[in-house]
């Protein structure tokens, strides 16, 4: 453990990299789930059939915290933290992001990923995939002897130049047998501040992204956060393991290319 950052060894960045793996089996799955006139609850409940059933693995976020449910669904407004519930109908013009975890031989992933309905607006779409670049800025900071301000000041500068706002009250963690561990990875700051990156560290880096300011608020229940202005809000996450040469994407899906 380095500065109560605990780095990896090779037999737990093999586990790491299973459980990384499975997670990314969930989302494929989900692609051809999500769609208008399914509930949120209907999603949570496949997901956890598939992820106990099919992967013989445990969704990491039920009973944690208190929490009685396998993921996050965060609607348009909705920055993160969502509940699934029957009532909540996707519609055609909704983004949505579902935010899962999963662990496997006691180590933990962590992703999310956005969903487009098919008739949402341009304006949705620009700001799902503004946010997804913004990640994938952050990521290709990642290497030894980077900076976690590095990863921030990456993500923030992207998304900033395409008139967005960075949400700061939520960040990016390590993760492992934990599933919140040391470091915080703030998706904001400043180049070359911070903790230096070391090979065997694991983290998520999960930026929120708002269409309009800053600010947001929490909803009665305790859980669901949303932007105070009513605007949309977009986020992804992967879970990165730091190698000797740069950064490897444990949750990567197939779909995607390293940017």
């Amino acid at each position: 453990m380095t500065n109560g950052v605990t780095i990896k060894n090779d037999q737990e960045i093999v586990l790491m990299r299973q459980a990384g793996k499975l997670l990314a089996k969930v989302f494929t799955m989900l692609d051809e789930f999500v769609k208008p006139g399914v509930s949120t609850m209907a999603i949570n409940n496949r997901v956890e059939a598939f992820i106990v059933e099919e992967l013989e693995s445990r969704p990491a976020s039920k009973g944690q915290y208190g929490y009685q449910y396998v993921l996050n669904s965060s609607i348009n407004e909705v920055v993160c933290h969502g509940v699934p519930s029957e009532s909540q109908i996707l519609k055609a013009k909704d983004i949505i992001n579902l935010d899962i975890t999963l662990e496997k031989n006691g180590f933990i992933a962590d992703s999310s990923k956005m969903y487009v309905m098919p008739e949402a607006s341009p304006i949705a779409r620009r700001l799902v995939d503004v946010t997804y670049q913004a990640m994938w800025q952050g990521i290709k900071q990642v290497k030894p002897g980077a900076t976690l301000g590095d990863i921030g000041h990456a993500i923030q500068t992207f998304a900033e130049s395409h008139g967005y706002s960075i949400v700061r009250e939520y960040c990016g963690h390590g993760i492992g047998q934990e599933m919140h561990e040391a470091p915080q990875v703030l998706h904001y700051g400043m180049a070359g501040q911070g903790m230096k990156l070391k090979p065997g560290m694991t983290f998520t880096i999960e930026p929120m992204v708002n269409q309009g300011g800053a600010k947001t608020k929490t909803k009665r229940d305790g859980w669901t956060v949303v932007t105070r202005d009513k605007k949309l809000s977009a986020q992804s996450e992967h879970t990165l393991l730091v190698t000797e040469t740069g950064y490897e994407v444990l949750t990567l899906r197939p779909e995607e290319v390293l940017l």
